[in-house]
């Protein structure tokens, strides 16, 4: 694994301290330039470390404090919340990761029926459309699971409105590609750029500006500069965000790790509870960058609560191990609208019967900056101050 996009908490918390002193003006007036591949030095590279919880919003948000002003921060720190305001936006709209996944499954029939469809879908994520720019960053997401922020806008970009293909499969191309993709910022951002999340308002890549801010690499051509933005019939039905599942703090309790939280020895009272048995399922792991980041919080699990820890095959295989240890409760850490919630949901739905309850840890940020992800990034934007002060971050 390149330590430079670091997937353990010491490699994540070094990466953190070096790069904190370049997280204000510095960061400010070069985070949008893209450099090349294995040269992106202006920004963190945090985010794969950040979307499993490695190290948490709250302590980057604390060192970067620790070295500049709010002012001097502030754009490093809205990009962090970013991330916070999709999860709680799509928390806020759950029935759209259903409407996503419906939509992505009638674009792969039609992937499956078409073959102009299939071929230039094919063209599009082998990078050789012709298009210098898109066929560059093509290379560097396989090679790497990587992309500058902004790369990742003008290749979507040019996926939805040059190239012409599904925005639900470009979705799905990066979901499956990105070391740092999670649920929300993955899909939500590309229906930000296809004109579906402010409705009307979407990205055209600008053949000028990447010319620009890739220092002269790149001059595509060919580029659809007058698209209009996608529209969709009906939008997200919006509702309150889910409670997490109550459980009785002075019960001995599993731990169940899941790649939406690997510092649960951080958090709060939960570090304090007694915890009889840590598992990993595989499953929930499918990934490389997974399986290198969650053996890395079982290792650090087990030498916080001095207990078993390891992995086991799926799902099914957590009751027979909490049996052995006469366990009946089995926590882990606030489960976000995506795959990972679906599949525990799906299974928890099943335990009650063998006299097993689930419980969920949710973090003091998403308790605090969530209310305020509920419409547009502005709203949440203005307040976070505010925020970080109610927390102790200041």
């Amino acid at each position: 694994m390149n330590p430079t996009f670091p997937l353990t908490r010491t490699d994540a918390l070094n990466r953190l301290n070096a790069f904190a002193s370049k997280a204000g003006v510095a960061y400010r007036n070069q985070r949008n330039y893209d450099f090349g591949s294995q040269r992106h030095e202006s920004v963190s590279r945090l985010s794969a470390a950040l979307r499993r919880r490695i190290i948490t919003e709250a302590e980057v948000c604390r060192v970067i404090l620790d070295t500049h002003n709010y002012k001097d921060a502030e754009q490093f720190i809205a990009e962090i919340c970013w991330r916070t305001y999709w999860k709680g936006w799509l928390e806020h709209h759950p029935t759209l990761w259903t409407r996503y996944q419906s939509e992505l499954s009638s674009c792969q029939m039609m992937h499956q029926q078409q073959a102009d469809f299939r071929e230039a879908y094919k063209t599009a994520i082998s990078g050789k459309t012709g298009i210098d720019c898109f066929d560059h960053w093509t290379q560097e997401l396989l090679e790497t699971g990587y992309l500058h922020n902004w790369a990742r806008m003008q290749w979507a970009s040019i996926w939805i409105f040059t190239l012409g293909l599904p925005w639900q499969m470009g979705a799905d191309f990066t979901y499956r590609h990105f070391r740092d993709a999670d649920p929300a910022s993955n899909t939500l951002s590309w229906r930000w750029v296809a004109g579906l999340h402010t409705a009307g308002k979407h990205y055209l890549a600008d053949p000028e500006k990447i010319r620009t801010l890739t220092q002269g690499r790149f001059t595509p051509t060919g580029l659809n500069t007058a698209a209009t933005a996608i529209s969709e019939a009906t939008k997200p039905t919006q509702s309150p965000p889910r409670q997490p599942m109550p459980f009785n703090a002075s019960l001995p309790s599993a731990l169940l790790i899941t790649p939406e939280d690997l510092s649960l020895e951080n958090e709060g009272s939960l570090a304090e509870m007694e915890i009889g048995l840590i598992l990993a399922p595989s499953t929930l792991f499918p990934t490389l960058a997974d399986r290198r980041a969650g053996e890395d919080a079982l290792q650090r699990a087990a030498a916080h609560w001095r207990c078993e820890a390891g992995w086991v095959d799926d799902l099914a295989g957590v009751q027979p191990a909490m049996k052995k240890h006469q366990l009946d409760q089995c926590l882990t850490g606030f489960l976000p609208v995506g795959d990972t919630r679906d599949a525990v949901m799906c299974w928890a739905s099943k335990l009650t019967a063998e006299g097993i309850t689930l419980g969920e840890v949710q973090r003091q940020w998403d308790l605090v900056l969530w209310p305020y992800c509920q419409k547009g990034f502005f709203h949440l934007k203005s307040r976070i101050p505010q925020l970080l002060a109610q927390m102790g971050i200041e």
